[in-house]
């Protein structure tokens, strides 16, 4: 295989020609959306409540909620949760999905356009959703947001080698077959191999936060056929293709997964935590890096991942 200097692109970096565009495609579908997202490992809301401080009672303001696949979580842990997404259809299933909660109100507009509130929040936190805001205002939005010391987490995703690997080198052929801008052997990269420190670089350049803390999770997730296509019809980039080219994409990919899979496949998921203090906060912990893995099949509900 050749070596690809493309093998370590992250998943949720969007060329900024395409970035607004890319980032409405989620709405087209919101309830295949709130169907086929798989969810965040239960362990990630530990280490927010640890972190961020997303404790209850907490004042939380989620960028880009969804249908809810973090607010509903936080919601049930107690925090008091301002959730602002920009698409009409998504944020409806996230108001029926949070009904139970009357401490959560779901805001239809762009971040970049909502109107800051006079009194702070404990903690700001997007999840899969912070790359589709506009880098020239996120981070600095974000820390106007927030309380002196108060948490910046933003939960990132992306698939990585791992689970069914045959798979994920043969349906390469049916990338490159449908979508042209598919570089040649491209592999899924190793774990160790994702680079979070743009992330980490934004955030500090702002000026307003400390040092970044990470902490990883591995989960494997096993699909049907049907289910892993639904997954795929959720994805921007797929969404984006011209009608013709995605439907061969995922006739290819179906019939790859039937006959030569039995009609299932694993695929595993990396994601990351990283939560910023502004200002001179003081850590709630030490600084480090932690990966907890588990392999599970696909857990059903309101779920999210990826671009």
């Amino acid at each position: 295989m050749p070596d690809h200097p493309t093998r370590t692109r992250r998943d949720d970096s969007p060329e900024e020609s395409r970035r607004a565009r890319l980032s409405r495609t989620f709405d087209e579908d919101a309830e295949l959306y709130d169907r086929a997202r798989p969810a965040y490992p239960p362990r990630l809301y530990d280490d927010l409540a640890e972190l961020a401080g997303t404790v209850p009672g907490s004042r939380v303001l989620e960028v880009g909620c969804g249908t809810g696949q973090v607010t509903v979580p936080l919601a049930g842990r107690g925090c008091r949760i301002t959730a602002v997404e920009a698409g009409a259809r998504m944020a409806a299933v996230a108001r029926r999905n949070l009904t139970e909660y009357p401490a959560v109100d779901v805001v239809t507009t762009r971040f970049e356009d909502w109107p800051l509130p006079d009194e702070p929040y404990d903690a700001v936190v997007s999840a899969t959703a912070f790359h589709w805001i506009d880098p020239a205002v996120r981070v600095p939005k974000a820390a106007d947001a927030l309380r002196p010391s108060g948490a910046l987490a933003v939960v990132r995703t992306q698939h990585v080698n791992g689970g069914t690997q045959d798979f994920f080198v043969e349906v390469q052929g049916c990338y490159e077959r449908f979508d042209p801008a598919t570089p040649p052997g491209l592999r899924p990269p190793a774990s160790a191999d994702v680079d979070s420190t743009d992330h980490a670089r934004e955030v500090a350049g702002s000026g307003r936060f400390g040092a970044t803390l990470f902490r990883r999770y591995e989960q494997d997730l096993t699909y049907t056929t049907s289910e892993y296509l639904d997954v795929l019809r959720t994805y921007s980039g797929h969404r984006a293709l011209p009608e013709a080219a995605r439907k061969g994409l995922l006739e290819c990919i179906a019939e790859l997964i039937d006959e030569r899979y039995g009609g299932r496949v694993t695929k595993r998921y990396l994601v990351e935590l990283g939560v910023s203090l502004q200002g001179d906060g003081k850590p709630r912990l030490q600084p480090f890096s932690e990966t907890s893995c588990s392999r599970q099949q696909k857990p059903r509900g309101n779920n999210t991942f990826l671009a």
